[in-house]
């Protein structure tokens, strides 16, 4: 609950102005102030909003002070000199924000961290003022629906009127049946929900005031199922320069039988405007469209606006097309390369790549097998580009409010809940079982005599966040519930949190059984899935379980510190800051990827009996690691939980620039009391790795692991170590190897590029001045563009001394496959960008220009995209073969069923346990390859790979705005 305090000061006796006796009140007007204090909470932190009126003579200088009840601490402000005392907390005025005219206000705010409960001040002064108190009243809100129908898949825009009484609006936030989907700072408060399935829907605008306090309103409506055409916008969502228009084409799905009229109506930025005002589909031009103009109206404002343009027929549910107003007042904020990301943006938002609960997936096409085996899966990869993409929108509209709703839901589907890890809290460890190299060595015998090390983290967490859930997330969710797993053996949640590879580095895709993360017993065999990867000696326990891959939870910390670095050039840090600190949060959690998997001692590690277990930081490698994994007890009479590290790393994962960012940026800094002094160990740590690996022609080679062989057995005579490490050439996979494909080269060295970018760093400069050539001497541009594709590695690094390293003239790489993969291609371009505009390498930028230039042509309705022959869909009816070890291996006399009643058994293929697939609309062109025909073509929308084009685009524009 907010206070607001007021008070006028009126002398009781008489002031004496330049000797001249005068009676109180006359001639001087009295001192008097209102400070309004308004915190968002989260945990043990929070961000305080604070607003100071004088309701006095002007003032030039002004200090508040107050005292916090408990014991609260400031550990972050802004737009004031902060200071604090025991529990008393001082601000004063910047240079800029000191004048305080009669009736004026200035708002400051700081984040602050708490131990306990976080009860507000109860009282304020400023200039030795006390400020006195009156009551507050809440906002007001309504909210518009319009009247419809709605026929799936619909776009239903929403509107909401705010207001307060006493106060400011500070926000409006839109619900769509208790999901969070939108944040909205600026009237007209708007939000339109894309592309929602037949069903009925709840939705709410909640007003916020200035002191924090709320009102909701609320409307409902149904989606009908699709019963005939449908109107079509292509795009279906612009971006227009302020003093400039665009177009799009209306159309219809299908014949009208006669002629439909359309109209067209914009609701939000006043800036934006239509025309014409209705238009006319018919029998004749129904399937060639019409054009529709969206212009901006020029103004002398420094921000964008969004708009809803609707378009309404009878009988037809309406269309509603989302336009941007690009700002020309700021640098780099109107340019082609701007308008390519809206227009790249506005495809990603509108065009099928997120579930009605606004869960990304990681493709829009269905049938797609590669890591994830079903394209409307999703990982944390999905998600953390996810978050980087509206961290770039709002630096182009400075709209914070996409970013911070990408995080709640985040939060919400893929970052398991209390609930989803009840027992995290609970002690244990996990015994150790062997990885073999094989999927028909599994199950992995459990063998609770060999020693594993103590994890160091658990009770330094839980003292800093007073719980033991562990905040990070999962790697894979079933968005749609396709397979019908749901939420522990429900059958019916989604999204559904699920897991795929379980048996050592040659189980590809194709030969995974998926299973759920939550293990009741409900599918599979007798025990459920787990007895396909570990023997126990007693029957195994219900239990859940999840895997976290690091490379994605740090693409999450890069993206929360270029929102945080944007939005305060924006001077919107606060819009931020609660976001920024959990991310915070999950960079603590992260240290667990920093360890052996089983805690022992790190280097030299040979014998699982006899490498000895490790005791405080002595099992951390420092790098980052192919995942961590956490699990615990299901059953209500057990109290157990485990965590592990992993203890193989590969040069991909690593981010030494998320490393930098949270020993650097206080907001980003963890909270627990060693997390600064791991995190800046890791970032050299990690440099040194890259600087290890490079090669003499200047890629970088695969990693290094604790484990050989994930058993810690004793590798080849004359392996290379790194600080007692051993280089492994194709760490984690080896079906096809991992270090194979260039795009673990553009994703990692991309960090790399931005390190040196911020900081200018020698090493990172010294890795990219080698690499950079090396990429470009095998890039072709032009009409017939190619990029590096598959690479060959030969020879081996030298064995790592830190104190003088040596140049790996024995270490080589052979581009041996070029293509046209569109995700690689930006990611690829985006570290030229980086190094360029760091540089000035006029061949870098140029060529990161043609790649920019040959993915706009590769342009369609829904992203970029290139055909792709998938060979590898032979694999679909594979069963296991002996001699290659290849097909889907079940151990002979294991039988079990998928839910949907699939058989799992010895002889059955991928597509066995995945019969579904057969009524994929899709499925045809694979069936055919299958009985003789040629390699099937696809043309497929990877999320991740359509956002790193839009990041492209705006990366360019934003360090080249002149081209």
């Amino acid at each position: 609950m907010a206070r607001r305090r007021r008070l006028a000061m009126v002398a009781a006796t008489a002031l004496a102005i330049g000797g001249v006796t005068l009676p109180a009140g006359v001639a001087q007007a009295a001192p008097a102030c209102d400070v309004v204090y308004a915190t968002s909470d989260w945990n043990n932190g929070f961000t305080a909003n604070v607003t100071i009126k004088n309701l006095g003579d002007p003032v030039n200088g002004w200090t508040l002070r107050f005292a916090f009840p408990a014991d609260q601490k400031v550990t972050q402000g802004w737009s004031a000199k902060w200071s604090q005392t025991g529990n008393q907390v001082t601000a004063t005025n910047e240079s800029w924000n000191g004048s305080l005219a009669t009736g004026a206000s200035t708002s400051i705010g700081f984040n602050g961290s708490h131990s306990g409960t976080n009860p507000k001040p109860t009282s304020f002064s400023v200039n030795g003022v006390t400020c006195g108190a009156a009551p507050q009243q809440p906002p007001t809100v309504g909210l518009s629906v319009p009247a419809g129908p709605f026929e799936a898949p619909a776009d239903v825009p929403l509107t909401a009127t705010a207001s307060d009484p006493d106060g400011t609006i500070s926000k409006v936030e839109f619900y769509r049946n208790g999901l969070l989907v939108n944040t909205d700072t600026t009237a007209p408060y708007g939000y339109t929900l894309e592309d929602l399935p037949a069903g009925s829907y709840t939705v709410q605008a909640k007003a916020y005031d200035n002191a924090n306090l709320s009102a909701i309103a609320e409307k409902s409506f149904t989606v009908s199922p699709a019963s005939g055409p449908t109107l079509v916008a292509t795009p279906s969502a612009v971006s227009v320069n302020e003093g400039g228009s665009t177009t799009f084409n209306l159309k219809l799905s299908g014949l009208p039988s006669a002629n439909v009229p359309v109209t067209l109506a914009r609701t939000g930025d006043t800036d934006v405007t239509v025309s014409p005002a209705s238009v006319t589909l018919t029998p004749t031009n129904w399937n060639t469209g019409v054009a529709v103009t969206v212009a901006a109206a020029e103004d002398s404002d420094t921000s964008g606006g969004t708009a809803t343009i609707t378009a309404s027929a009878t009988g037809y549910a309406p269309l509603a097309v989302t336009a941007t107003e690009i700002d020309n007042d700021t640098p780099g904020g109107n340019n082609a390369w701007t308008t390519r990301f809206l227009e790249q943006y506005g495809k990603i938002k509108n065009s099928g790549y997120f579930s009605p609960e606004g869960v990304p997936y990681h493709s829009i096409e269905t049938l797609i097998v590669e890591a994830p085996d079903h394209g409307h899966e999703t990982t944390s990869e999905a998600f953390s580009f996810w978050l980087w993409l509206e961290a770039n929108y709002g630096r182009v509209t400075q709209n914070w409010a996409p970013f911070n709703n990408a995080w709640t839901v985040m939060e919400k589907y893929i970052i398991p809940s209390h609930a989803d890890q009840p027992t995290a809290g609970a002690p244990g460890t996990a015994q150790y079982a062997a990885e073999h190299d094989l999927p028909n060595q599994y199950p992995s015998a459990l063998e609770p005599s060999v020693p594993v090390g103590q994890d160091p983290l658990r009770a330094e967490l839980q003292t800093a966040y007073g719980t033991g859930d562990i905040y990070g997330m999962h790697w894979l969710l079933d968005v749609d519930n396709t397979y019908g797993f749901g939420r522990c053996g429900d059958g019916t949640t989604r999204p559904a949190y699920i897991n795929t590879f379980q048996r050592g580095p040659q189980e590809s895709v194709w030969e995974t059984v998926p299973q759920p993360s939550c293990e009741t017993f409900a599918h599979g065999g007798r025990y459920g899935f787990l007895d396909l990867s570990i023997k126990e000696a007693n029957a195994p326990a219900k239990q859940w379980k999840y895997t976290n891959a690091p490379d994605a939870d740090a693409r999450a910390v890069q993206a929360a510190y270029w929102a945080l670095t944007w939005a305060k050039e924006q001077g919107k840090a606060a819009d931020v800051a609660a976001t920024v600190a959990k991310a915070a949060k999950m960079g603590d959690y992260l240290r667990y990827a920093m360890f052996d998997k089983y805690f022992k001692k790190i280097g030299n590690c040979v014998g699982a009996s006899t490498c000895p277990a490790g005791s405080g930081k002595d099992s951390a490698h420092y790098l980052m690691s192919w995942y961590y994994a956490w699990g615990g007890a299901y059953e209500a009479n057990q109290n157990w939980s485990w965590r592990i590290g992993s203890s193989h790393n590969h040069f991909g994962y690593q981010n030494p620039f998320a490393a930098w960012a949270l020993t650097n940026v206080a907001e980003l800094k963890p909270k627990s009391p060693t997390a600064v002094t791991d995190w800046t160990k890791s970032f050299e740590r990690q440099l040194e790795f890259y600087t290890w690996l490079q090669s003499a022609e200047g890629g970088i080679a695969g990693g290094a692991t604790n484990s050989w062989q994930g058993s810690y057995a004793q590798p080849p005579a004359g392996t290379p170590t790194f600080y007692g490490m051993f280089y492994d050439e194709k760490p984690v996979y080896h079906d096809p190897p991992s270090n194979q494909w260039f795009g673990m080269q553009a994703w990692s060295m991309q960090r790399i590029a931005e390190l040196y970018l911020q900081t200018g760093n020698t090493r990172a400069k010294a890795l990219l001045d080698k690499w950079v050539p090396w990429a470009i001497a095998n890039t072709t541009l032009g009409a017939d563009w190619s990029i590096p594709s598959e690479l060959k590695w030969t020879g081996k690094p030298n064995t790592w001394n830190p104190t003088s390293p040596q140049p790996n003239t024995g270490l080589h790489v052979e581009v041996i496959g070029k293509g046209q993969d569109v995700g690689v291609a930006a990611a690829y371009a985006r570290i030229l960008i980086a190094y360029a505009a760091k540089s000035g390498n006029v061949s870098a930028k140029n060529t990161a220009k043609g790649l920019l230039d040959a993915l706009h042509a590769a342009s369609d309705a829904k992203g970029v995209s290139r055909p792709e022959k998938r060979g590898d869909y032979r694999r679909f009816d594979d069963v296991y073969d002996a001699a290659t070890g290849q097909g889907l291996y079940v151990p002979s006399g294991w039988t079990g069923t998928m839910p949907n009643g699939d058989a799992i058994a010895s002889g059955k293929s991928f597509l066995d346990i995945r019969s579904f697939y057969k009524n994929d609309p899709d499925w045809p062109k694979v069936e055919a390859y299958l009985k003789g025909g040629a390699e099937p073509v696809f043309n497929y929308h990877r999320f991740w790979a359509q956002a790193d084009v839009a990041m492209a685009y705006a990366d360019y524009g934003h360090l080249f705005p002149n081209g």
